[in-house]
């Protein structure tokens, strides 16, 4: 009984996530749900996103995603972008539904790139679409190579896999090939980009990364 209640409650979402992707598609939005555990570094990341400039030529949306608090959001105002936040209260993820909401505050006709930053969780936001062209997942050198291991289905429905944080990796024993070596194992189509927030290494990759798949998407 459970397993089908899942299974309907997925396929809704699914459904929803499919008419978000449409309306997204219609006005040009490209969109990335970036997702990582909680302290990895989403909000960091997207601050030196936008603070280095490298989609200075973009219209860049945000939806910012939190079980409680708007911290986050109140992070990123400064860089003069649309944000709406949305406070999840218990679920450990957003969903089709929420994001269909958030969308309602946003003026997506002034919006190029949409990025939303997910709920910390390694294992709940990879299980529901929410309109996505493409799911991205970070994941620090602070937090052990054997994540794509253990959380297998983030690291399957990722299209791009960023590794931050790697200004710390003198002060680890984190093992950058293994981690990128299990991460192939789980999906060997992804793209690996190395990242630090602090310093802005792989920032640039990041973005002409993000242009790329947005021009395949929408040929400009």
């Amino acid at each position: 009984m459970k397993v089908q209640v899942l299974r309907e409650i997925l396929e809704f979402n699914n459904d929803l996530a499919a008419k978000n992707r449409s309306g997204f598609d219609e006005k040009h939005v490209f969109v990335l749900n970036i997702m990582s555990s909680p302290g990895a570094g989403k909000t960091t990341f997207l601050e030196r996103t936008l603070k280095d400039e490298f989609l200075k030529d973009y219209r860049i949306g945000i939806i910012v995603g939190d079980i409680q608090t708007t911290l986050d959001a109140e992070k990123l105002e400064a860089y003069n972008v649309q944000i709406v936040q949305i406070n999840t209260g218990v679920p450990c993820h957003l969903d089709g539904k929420m994001i269909n909401n958030a969308c309602k505050d946003l003026e997506l006709d002034k919006i190029d790139i949409l990025f939303i930053e997910n709920v910390g969780n390694l294992v709940c936001p990879a299980e529901f679409r929410v309109g996505e062209h493409h799911k991205v997942v970070l994941l620090s050198v602070c937090e052990g190579d054997d994540k794509p291991l253990k959380y297998p289905l983030m690291f399957h429905e990722s299209s791009l896999f960023i590794i931050t944080k790697i200004d710390m990796l003198p002060y680890t024993d984190f093992d950058m090939e293994k981690v990128k070596q299990n991460a192939l194992q789980i999906n060997n189509r992804t793209d690996i980009i190395n990242v630090s927030a602090k310093t802005g290494e792989g920032i640039k990759e990041w973005a002409d990364w993000v242009k790329a798949r947005r021009k395949d998407v929408f040929g400009s």
